[in-house]
């Protein structure tokens, strides 16, 4: 049986533990780690976990383990909204007008106010950020990488956004224009990429098979293994 503060310490450490320095470094690659002091959510997260430890309530292999299977489950949620998107059109239409509402249906619950679904054309190319920190849907793709929370990725994505995903691998056309998104506490986002050509008739499974968390943040597209 769930263990209602388990539960919510770990949901607690998946909405907080994340970094809220402000300070930007514009000429590091992406994938630098952020060094710094833990903030105050860091803090007020452990102070929260060995409170309830003493307590008795959990131990600190409950926690690990609660935090790997979130790592384990929650990046297939996306894929799988997203699949259904490409095959329902009556779905991603209301995905799109309220991306929360459509989640739902689903059985899905998001953590933020809003969810907004960002649709990739062969003209536009969309991809997320959060400037301050590192505001992500995490009830859909999991914790947010490294990268995402990097000084670095939050300041030049917003800037030289080719640049930033020509590091990722996808080197976009000139024609298209690249939308660069910033999430906050109350609302984040996600891309519906393009679906690839060859995938007609595929199942949700398969296509959810193709789509990566970096593909939903829209540093990647989907790619077909032939």
């Amino acid at each position: 049986m769930s263990n209602p503060n388990f539960d919510y310490y770990a949901r607690t450490k998946q909405e907080h533990g994340h970094d809220h320095n402000h300070d930007h470094d514009d000429h590091a690659p992406v994938n630098e780690h952020d060094n710094g002091p833990p903030s105050d959510y860091e803090i007020m997260s452990r102070a929260m976990q060995e409170l309830l430890e003493e307590k008795g309530l959990i131990t600190a292999e409950q926690v690990r383990r609660r935090m790997e299977l979130f790592d384990e489950e929650f990046p297939y949620r996306g894929s799988r909204v997203i699949a259904r998107a490409w095959t329902d059109p009556a779905f991603k239409a209301r995905l799109l007008a309220d991306g929360r509402a459509a989640c739902a249906e689903m059985d899905i619950v998001l953590e933020s106010e809003r969810l907004i679904a960002v649709e990739d054309t062969p003209e536009v190319h969309n991809v997320i950020v959060c400037t301050l920190c590192s505001c992500y849907p995490r009830a859909l793709l999991g914790m947010p990488p490294t990268w995402y929370k990097s000084r670095n990725y939050r300041s030049r994505v917003v800037f030289e956004p080719r640049a930033v995903l020509r590091e990722f691998g996808t080197v976009l056309p000139d024609h298209v224009t690249v939308r660069v998104h910033d999430s906050n506490a109350d609302m984040r986002y996600v891309v519906i990429p393009v679906r690839p050509e060859g995938t007609e008739g595929w199942s949700e499974e398969q296509l959810a098979g193709i789509l990566t968390r970096d593909t939903l943040v829209g540093v990647t597209v989907p790619v077909v293994h032939r």
